[in-house]
């Protein structure tokens, strides 16, 4: 999957790219989301890994997303079935998101703890980690009973874990040593 991410990577860079320039981010991710989701057809994946020139599978593309994409989508699925990177589409619409994500200054966060949050209390945390982590956050709250209490905070590569199961893990470390 790493090697799809960077053969996808300057080409969700080049489509965010454009979009900014073209004020449409938002037509932009409805587009890649759309031909990602036909990409990941598994009729479709057959085709697109076959032995079907680049015309052929641009014009295929193309018609199977119909009015989902505008002139520009168009250009740009030819110049990925011509690169034959149709393949990574799934991989560009993702990291097209990142992209987007980052330029909104918004962070998805996953919060899990011991047991159901308030709306108060998720509320709560919500604003501390937007101070600390200076972006909009959106939280996904799970409950795992397995924490005991308290809760863990994965917000991309930052993890905040202040749950008792893994306090009681670490005394039992320091205990052992």
């Amino acid at each position: 999957m790493s090697e799809l991410t960077t053969v996808a990577r300057p080409y969700a860079k080049a489509a965010f790219d454009f979009a900014v320039e073209h004020n449409a981010i938002a037509k932009w991710q409805d587009m890649l989301v759309f031909a990602g989701a036909v990409a990941n057809n598994d009729d479709m994946h057959q085709l697109m890994t076959g032995a079907v020139a680049a015309e052929q599978l641009a014009e295929i593309f193309i018609n199977v997303c119909g009015e989902q994409l505008d002139e520009h989508g168009q250009n740009f699925i030819k110049v990925l079935a011509e690169n034959k990177r149709l393949v990574a589409l799934p991989a560009i619409s993702e990291l097209f998101n990142t992209l987007k994500a980052d330029y909104d200054k918004e962070i998805e966060v996953n919060l899990t703890s011991a047991s159901p949050l308030s709306d108060s209390q998720a509320a709560e945390i919500s604003a501390s980690l937007e101070k600390r982590l200076a972006r909009k956050v959106k939280l996904n709250c799970n409950v795992d009973p397995a924490l005991v209490a308290g809760f863990v905070v994965k917000a991309g590569d930052t993890v905040i874990d202040g749950s008792v199961k893994s306090k009681l893990n670490r005394l039992a470390d320091a205990l052992q040593a």
